[in-house]
């Protein structure tokens, strides 16, 4: 099983690059609530909410195998996440109110600090392994309605919490399991905000979460289908884990 070596503590070096330094940034959970939230910004990340740098030419990204495979399956999710974001707040769609600005700016914020975080941790523990930046394909989004942009959105979200949920048992690493939780947890703030805005009280349906009351999963394979059609590169995730 491959997986990431580590320098001193596992857990000190992979989480390193979250807490420093730190900035304040703000997070709006609901429409019309605010509440102050401290987010971690990574250091030596750039600023860019757009696109990852060195973007690739299409073609095949494998994500690679064990605890390394993991991470990158997250990077790719999060490239495109923060992706698409940056492009919401470039040119917010009409209807959207100053409040819910402000909050999709915050998400935008932290999507970005998530995929510079993976970024920065995967090149310090496992630089010849990381994937490049990923191209989105966003031409199936119409960023000038705040319907698409929503329910865009709130596809991603979902499927971001699902991929998270999924891939748990799939690391070998408990230090990395347990960023894992910390991330994951902040996506599904995120899904239950862009929920509501497109029909409040659903933030936890059954679409969502099981008669358990658990939030569902997705495995890998599942995960990259539905987000394939967002990526021009043919994601390879066929060894994450392994």
């Amino acid at each position: 099983m491959s997986n990431i070596t580590q320098k001193g503590s596992d857990e000190a070096e992979f989480a390193k690059p979250l807490y420093t330094p730190i900035k304040r940034r703000s997070f709006f959970m609901y429409a019309g609530a605010t509440a102050g939230a401290t987010a971690l910004l990574l250091s030596g990340c750039d600023d860019d909410e757009g696109d990852v740098s060195n973007p690739t030419t299409t073609g095949t990204v494998n994500l690679g195998s064990g605890d390394v495979g993991v991470l990158n399956y997250a990077y790719a999710l999060e490239q495109l996440e923060a992706a698409f974001y940056a492009q919401v707040i470039a040119n917010f769609a009409s209807g959207f109110s100053a409040d819910e600005r402000t909050a999709l700016t915050a998400i935008a914020r932290h999507e970005a600090i998530h995929r510079d975080f993976f970024k920065t941790a995967i090149t310090g523990a496992a630089a010849s392994q990381i994937i490049p930046g990923l191209t989105p394909n966003f031409s199936a989004v119409n960023f000038s309605d705040r319907g698409s942009v929503l329910a865009t959105a709130k596809t991603f979200e979902d499927l971001g919490v699902a991929a998270y949920n999924g891939a748990g048992a799939l690391i070998q690493n408990p230090a990395y399991l347990g960023i894992a939780g910390k991330i994951v947890s902040v996506e599904a703030r995120h899904a239950a905000y862009i929920r509501d805005l497109i029909s409040n009280g659903t933030f936890a349906d059954n679409t969502t979460v099981d008669s358990n009351g658990l939030d569902k999963a997705m495995t890998v394979a599942q995960v990259l289908t539905a987000a394939q059609p967002f990526i021009r590169e043919t994601i390879n995730g066929s060894n994450v884990g392994k």
